[in-house]
């Protein structure tokens, strides 16, 4: 299976800037996987597409401000780290800009000197571990000196935070926001759990891996980073009632999707786990968890193009990325919705 066979031509005008004012007021594409008909709704529509006993799965991690400015002390260089990865109280995994100034033994200064952090090691792809030394608590620091870590084609400056975390942001530790859940308002869970559609609580840290570029052709070779999930006895229960008595189980989004098919069985149920995941999902993948997922739209050639093709069929999300483009729909993290049934 070829990179290039997941390429779209995408007009840059169609990438999404900025949030909508109303969260739930994007467009929403359904795409039917055994017709392949597509019909074009508003996302608070979802509603009309839940039916009681269904069970929707939601990823309640929430987005640290992890991309840090600061300067090389020796040299008063310029450097940008994002935290990607916590390995203990004050040591993480991160991506350097530019890595070539990030040898080992250097050390930033962030804002004046309140955060200084010293390279330890350079491990897989370049990253580096940084050991962080601090007076206080880190996560202080870290909300008054980081930004939000938006992704690059994203130009425009974020005026309010919170529009990069959904309404159910709970547990701190992604590099990326979760996108698919920022449609959904307090209100329109409250709207569907009164329909009788039970909402579960998975965590998958977002981490770059899922958004790491493929670089080789035949898309067998690429290798996905690990990324954190959890998922409580709670949850697992909740879901696997909701499949005993018939119903769906609706991922919102695509890490809520990859934390259900890395957390099922050997009886076929989910189970309570709390562990790395690096499942890689592209067509001819059996899905053992997941009937339905609701999904933004995505970069050609990526991991999540590949996810959605596996679900879907690569014909149906292929043309019905060109119905997007043609009606004009927004694309990527702050764009529209699609529902995959």
């Amino acid at each position: 299976m070829k990179l290039s066979d997941f390429y779209y031509e995408l007009p840059p005008e169609l990438i999404a800037q900025d949030p909508l004012e109303d969260r739930a007021s994007s467009r929403l594409m359904v795409v039917d996987t055994a017709t392949g008909e597509l019909e074009h709704k508003i996302f608070s529509d979802i509603t009309e597409e839940l039916n009681a006993g269904d069970c929707l799965v939601i990823n309640d991690t929430k987005v640290i401000p992890a991309r840090l400015i600061g300067t090389k002390i020796d040299t008063k260089a310029h450097i940008e780290v994002l935290l990607l990865k916590r390995k203990s109280d004050s040591m993480w995994e991160v991506l350097v800009k530019p890595g070539k100034k990030a040898r080992k033994g250097c050390r930033i200064s962030f804002g004046e000197g309140m955060l200084i952090g010293e390279i330890t090691d350079i491990v897989d792809d370049g990253n580096r571990l940084i050991q962080f030394q601090y007076d206080g608590i880190f996560e202080e620091i870290l909300d008054k000196l980081g930004e939000m870590p938006l992704p690059p084609y994203i130009t425009h400056r974020l005026k309010d935070r919170d529009r990069y975390q959904t309404v159910y942001a709970k547990n701190e530790g992604s590099a990326a926001a979760p996108t698919a859940g920022l449609h959904f308002t307090k209100e329109l869970l409250d709207e569907i759990a009164a329909k009788g559609v039970e909402i579960a609580h998975v965590t998958l840290h977002v981490g770059l891996g899922t958004f790491r570029p493929v670089k080789v052709e035949n898309i067998l070779e690429h290798h996905m980073h690990s990324e954190y999930i959890n998922v409580t006895k709670e949850a697992a229960d909740t879901i696997n009632q909701a499949r005993k008595n018939g119903g769906r189980i609706i991922a919102v989004g695509t890490t809520s999707l990859r934390t259900l098919e890395s957390s099922v069985g050997g009886n076929g149920q989910i189970i309570p786990v709390s562990k790395e995941t690096d499942i890689f999902i592209y067509p001819g993948y059996h899905f053992k968890a997941v009937d339905a997922l609701i999904t933004n739209f995505h970069l050609p050639e990526s991991t999540l193009l590949m996810l959605v093709s596996a679900l879907a069929g690569k014909e149906n999300i292929m043309k019905a990325y060109q119905t997007a483009i043609e009606e004009r729909y927004r694309f990527f993290s702050f764009g529209d919705a699609m529902f995959i049934k």
